[in-house]
Parts: C-alpha cells; structure tokens; sequence
C-alpha cells in the first residue's frame, strides 16, 4: 500500500491550521493514508476539550484523516513526556506508519533533534547543569530549558526554540521515538501566522487558544473564517446542543470538594505533588470557591500554573502516580473511535501486520476479555473521563457513552 501518515493532535477543536498542516504534509511527502492519535474529552495543558472525543474524530475525518485513534486519558492529560512516549507507542506499534509529522514554531528538525538528542541520552554534564539549576528554585520545564541551552552552548541558535509548547512537544516526540529505536521518520511543518497561545485572527488563521475564547461570546459567527466549514458546523451543534466544556471551571466544585475530603497524605499520591505542594493545595481549596482563586494562590516560581491545573485533572480523575507508572510499563491498546472507506483498508493492513495488537472496537468485549489489569485499568479512566465530562453539559449529561456511542464512520 501506499506511504502512511502518523499525526498526533488535540483537535480541539479541528481549525484551518490543522488543516494546512495535514495538506501540507500529504503534499511534501506523497501520502496515501493517514492516521491520527487524537486526545480525548481532556487536554494536555490541564484543561478540557471544547467537544467530545467523537465530535473532534467527525471533524478529522471530513477534513483528510482516515483513520481515527484515541490517545488514552492517562497520557493525554499528562506530561508533554508522557503523552509524547503513550502517542509515539501507539504509532510505533501499527509497524505500517512510514511518517510523524507535527507542526512547530521551528521547521528545522535538526535542530529539534539537538535538543532531543540530549534528553534521550542524559549526559552526565545535562544532568549537573539540570539539578543546579532546578536548585536555585526553577520549575522544572525553566531548569531544563536552562540547563539545556547551558550545555548546547550556542544561544543564537538555540535561543526561544524551548519557549513554544509546539517545539517541547515536537523534542519529546523526536526523543520517543529514538527511545523505540523507530522506524518512523519525522518531519516538521511551520506553524502559519500565529501561535500557540495568540487570541488574535490573523487572516484565515486562529490558535485553537483564541477559538476556544471566541466560541463562547457572541463573536461566534467570525470562526467560520478560520475552520473548515464541517468543523464549524459540528462546533456549533455541539453549542446549540450544550454538549461543550469550554474549561476546568466547569468542575471546580467537584474539585475543591474532592481536595476537601482527602487527607494531605492522600494528595501526595496524585503526579506531580511533592516538596509540600500537598499542603498549598490543601490550604487553598479551604478557602476558595474559584478554580481560578486556587491556581493563583498555589502556582510559583517552581510550580507553574499548567503543573497546577494538571494535578486539579488528576484529582478530578482520580489518576494517581501509580496509574501513571503502571502506563510506562505497556503497550498502549488501539482505540479505534472512527474511520472512513480508506481508514478500514488501514486497519485491515494494520491488523494482518500486528495480528497480537489490542485492538477495541467495543469497549465492552475488551473489558470481558482482556486478561491485562493495567491496561484495563487505563480503560476504565477513559470510560470514567467521559462520564465526567459530560457532567459539564448544558443539557443531556448522559453517562456510559464509551459503552453505547457507534464508532464514528464516514
């Protein structure tokens, strides 16, 4: 068969930016078919998605995907290493994807690869320069990015490359896949006009940030500028319907109230809770009502707000450090949640390639049949993810969707 693209995204929701990437890379490289690790009803950063998991499959597969694939809620609600090494496995172990192309603020993939490079190798030097300056109070993602521009040595080169989430996804990409010994080539796209975090429209083109923001006020109408027309359509549905979370703040009284029951004890058990953070964490939800008044009273120099915000997702979930570690130790299953004609070829090929793969198509077999507690475990976060999202709904807040919902099918 033809050459397969691999895409890891967010979606969140589809806009014209993931669309010039995705013509952009089927142009450079000549593909055939591609297929997309896409997160699922949380976000990387700490938050929720806009839409629902299978709103955001509809809108990749009428805009160039074939083949949709869930990133489970473990990963994609974690580190940018983590997510990195859970999207980067899945991807891998379709043993058919001769691609991974991600978009950047930096096309130079040399570059990005002098980064990766030291991360996946760990020289003793990095090491140093990292635990001096993690020393001088610096929140890890500050410290690294220190310690690495320390080490490369070279700050015209180098300079601002750490400064976009886009670049520090792209590095632990490029490091997951040294650490698989892949097969799979990288290959960048430049962002276009805008970037991550702009609440500008600057032509055809708007960051998801500022679509987020615009979808909520009465600006609405001015998004059809910078979606594919399909991808508005279902983003406005699913407002019209109520069937958006436009933020964390959707769950902020099931947050305080989850941090109020527990022990600090017990919060030291959620990722990223350590040098006492527990006690900030516990303080905070005892005198605020806000998600808002708690991130600003816990966030600091060592700890940022993104860092904060996750570990408020981690408790909404109830993902623990040890879900975290246990998800390093598999092989992540495929969650198929839709396809069009050419996405059935590929998962045709898929499977006669890697007949031992743990394919689901039904949420309920796998969980009957499957004999792997982790990765049944991890399952059940993506079943239990759902459930809560949906809470966040104007209307129609139904549980059990990862049961009942049809696969997405164009």
């Amino acid at each position: 068969m033809g050459k397969i693209l691999g895409v890891i995204a967010e979606y969140n929701p589809f806009h014209n930016g993931h669309q010039f990437h995705l013509n952009q890379s089927k142009k450079m490289l000549e593909i055939e078919y591609t297929v997309a690790v896409v997160s699922g009803n949380f976000a990387q950063r700490g938050d929720t998605s806009l839409i629902d998991k299978w709103s955001k499959t509809q809108m990749a597969l009428e805009n160039g995907v074939d083949l949709v694939i869930e990133l489970p809620t473990i990963y994609s609600v974690s580190s940018a290493e983590n997510f990195a090494d859970g999207a980067v496995k899945i991807l891998d172990s379709l043993k058919l994807v001769d691609y991974l192309s991600f978009g950047s603020e930096l096309c130079d993939v040399h570059i990005l690869n002098d980064f990766a490079n030291i991360l996946y190798q760990e020289p003793k030097e990095y090491v140093t320069l990292l635990n001096h300056e993690l020393s001088k109070g610096f929140s890890f993602p500050k410290a690294r990015e220190n310690a690495l521009l320390l080490y490369l040595n070279d700050i015209r080169k180098y300079a601002n490359v750490l400064s976009s989430p886009n670049n520090i996804l792209a590095i632990e990409y490029l490091r997951a896949l040294k650490q698989l010994n892949s097969p799979i080539i990288p290959v960048s796209v430049k962002r276009e006009k805008v970037d991550y975090n702009d609440t500008r429209i600057v032509g055809n083109f708007a960051s998801g940030t500022a679509i987020r923001k615009l979808s909520q006020s009465s600006d609405v109408w001015t998004l059809r500028k910078v979606m594919p027309k399909s991808s508005f359509d279902i983003m406005y549905e699913c407002l019209k319907e109520g069937k958006t979370v436009p933020s964390l703040a959707k769950f902020e009284k099931e947050i305080i109230y989850n941090i109020r029951k527990m022990s600090c004890e017990e919060l030291l058990e959620f990722p990223d809770v350590s040098e006492g953070l527990e006690h900030s964490i516990k303080d905070a939800a005892g005198c605020c009502n806000t998600i808002a008044e708690l991130i600003n009273m816990v966030k600091s120099k060592r700890h940022t707000q993104t860092r904060i915000q996750r570990i408020l997702v981690y408790i909404l979930l109830g993902i623990t450090k040890k879900d975290i570690a246990n998800s390093k130790k598999v092989q992540p299953y495929i969650r198929i949640l839709g396809a069009n004609a050419k996405g059935k070829e590929l998962l045709s090929a898929i499977l006669k390639a890697n007949p031992r793969l743990d394919v689901i198509t039904s949420v309920k077999n796998f969980l009957d049949v499957s004999s792997n507690k982790i990765l049944k475990s991890m399952l059940q976060k993506d079943i239990l993810a759902t459930d809560i999202y949906t809470i966040g709904y104007e209307y129609d807040s139904y549980a059990n969707l990862d049961y009942t919902h049809k696969l997405v099918i164009e």
